[in-house]
């Protein structure tokens, strides 16, 4: 059997049963959709079949409650949707295998809770304390100047919950699209885009202060120091075949789940939309 450090140089995901036998992994993927339909479709429920994913959090799932029937609910997961109030627009959901403890809607501020962009669930999972596990999907701010300032609103008060969380010392794993690329190693075309929402230095400056000064963690990064591992890529000249990509689907997490962290993945066999499934393995025994 290998050993865990030696599981990590895998760039392709591998079988839970690779690992030492007296480890108990937690799988944790998060994948902006881009329409839960759609994806479905192309195949997304199939491949969390067989994916062997624990939790997976969604992002624009951009479907109603009314929509949502059983057919996108698949035998043997826990399932849970917030949709936006309008139709056919932004949402998240979270398929758990693992059953919910609860699960709650929203961050508490209508920018957020009006268009489904947030859900916590919370887990028992035999740690010393409960973990909540997030689907996130941040604002963007690529359509002008209105829609940048939403997004720097949504930053600025999602900030302070953000702290409030930490000064609780809440267990968390925020799995999202966040709609930012933190470093240069993040994107491809890191001097083209300066000026582009998304890649604002505000925007990096943001998630430096989430990650160097509230203590939450790039889980990702601590495993995949590698550079062009991106997660979205333009539909536009065929930046997904150049991998012209950005990376911008994180985990964001407490610093308890820092040294859980074994392994991560961008999976990009197959495609359900234009973001890759992000996949996370932690050790929780």
């Amino acid at each position: 059997m290998l050993q865990i450090h030696q599981l990590r140089s895998n760039l392709r995901m591998i079988p839970k049963d690779s690992y030492p036998s007296d480890v108990k992994i937690l799988r944790v993927v998060s994948i902006n959709v881009n329409g839960l339909r759609s994806s479905v479709t192309k195949g997304l429920l199939e491949w969390l079949e067989k994916s062997e994913a624990d939790v997976i959090c969604m992002q624009e799932s951009r479907i109603t409650h009314a929509q949502w029937t059983d057919k996108f609910k698949p035998e043997g997961w826990y399932t849970h949707l917030f949709p936006a109030e309008r139709a056919g627009y932004a949402g998240t959901a979270i398929y758990s295998r693992i059953p919910f403890k609860s699960v709650q809607d929203g961050l508490g501020f209508e920018l957020a809770d009006s268009q489904g962009r947030f859900i916590a669930a919370e887990f028992d999972l035999g740690l010393n304390q409960p973990a909540y596990i997030c689907s996130l999907y941040l604002p963007s701010g690529s359509s002008g100047d209105e829609a940048q300032a939403r997004k720097d609103v949504f930053l600025e008060k999602y900030a302070q919950i953000l702290k409030q969380w930490r000064d609780e010392n809440k267990s968390i794993i925020v799995c999202g699209d966040y709609n930012i690329v933190h470093k240069r190693i993040d994107i491809k075309n890191w001097s083209g885009n300066q000026k582009s929402s998304g890649c604002l230095p505000h925007e990096r400056a943001w998630l430096d202060h989430i990650y160097d000064e509230l203590g939450y963690v790039d889980t990702f990064r601590e495993v995949r120091p590698e550079a062009e591992l991106y997660s979205w890529w333009s539909n536009r000249g065929q930046a997904r075949a150049k991998n012209v990509g950005w990376r911008i689907d994180y985990h964001a997490c407490s610093p308890d789940w820092k040294t859980r962290t074994v392994n991560a993945w961008v999976y990009r066999d197959e495609w359900y939309s234009d973001h890759a499934p992000v996949i996370i393995d932690y050790k929780i025994s």
